[in-house]
């Protein structure tokens, strides 16, 4: 069995996941990739080295029981999970607190907040054996005040997940990184946004972070695009 350290990404199918994914199998990553709908994993995983490499897995994240039937298998296939990135998540609609469907909100809570704790707490007994890097999508929106902006209150709310895992996993050798993405152009848009970051400029962020040496912690990375010129 190769001894290639083995990252999980969450929400792989497109934009930020997709990206980390495709950055992760030029640095040598086996990839342990999950979303909701398993045809774009399927090649996905044909692009990046086929089963050997890349196991795939349609996951609910808001469901525990198939985040762990995720790292289950993971476990069973590769041996070791190295690295997670908690990436999936969702975006919200207009209308603000007054107008905004309730129905949006519950599910962009339970997948934005709920299903990320769901995979920390799935992930942790392998994190620790293999003294590896949790990494998590924030959000700039989850740094200052949207109005009206159920979103930017379940960034704040990652934020906080990643502050007390940090703090609850003190000297078990984990890492903890935030990854704090201003506007992207991701499928979360139905056009593409003026001034944007690209997914790979993310994904990029990513692997600056897992690539520091095992003393060396980043802690957050904020990445915003830069200002047009006026």
């Amino acid at each position: 069995m190769s001894n290639d350290p083995v990252m999980l990404i969450t929400g792989a199918s497109s934009g930020i996941g997709e990206a980390t994914a495709r950055a992760a199998q030029k640095a040598g990553y086996r990839l342990v990739l999950s979303a909701r709908s398993q045809d774009k994993l399927k090649q996905l995983q044909t692009d990046l080295g086929g089963s050997e490499r890349v196991m795939i897995a349609r996951c609910d994240v808001q469901s525990m029981e198939d985040q762990q039937s995720v790292v289950d298998n993971a476990l069973a296939t590769f041996g070791r999970i190295d690295a997670v990135f908690v990436n999936a998540g969702r975006g919200g609609e207009p209308g603000g607190f007054s107008g905004a469907d309730p129905e949006v909100w519950k599910d962009m809570i339970l997948t934005n907040i709920y299903g990320a704790g769901l995979t920390v707490q799935c992930c942790l007994p392998a994190l620790r054996k293999s003294r590896g890097h949790l990494l998590l999508t924030g959000s700039a929106a989850g740094r200052v005040t949207i109005p009206g902006s159920m979103y930017s209150a379940t960034k704040w709310a990652v934020s906080a997940i990643g502050y007390g895992v940090r703090e609850e996993l003190r000297g078990s050798g984990i890492r903890v990184t935030l990854v704090e993405p201003g506007m992207v152009d991701t499928p979360f848009f139905d056009e593409s946004p003026a001034n944007a970051l690209k997914p790979d400029d993310i994904a990029q962020a990513v692997m600056y972070a897992v690539s520091q040496p095992p003393h060396v912690d980043v802690n957050e990375i904020l990445v915003r695009p830069t200002p047009p010129l006026e």
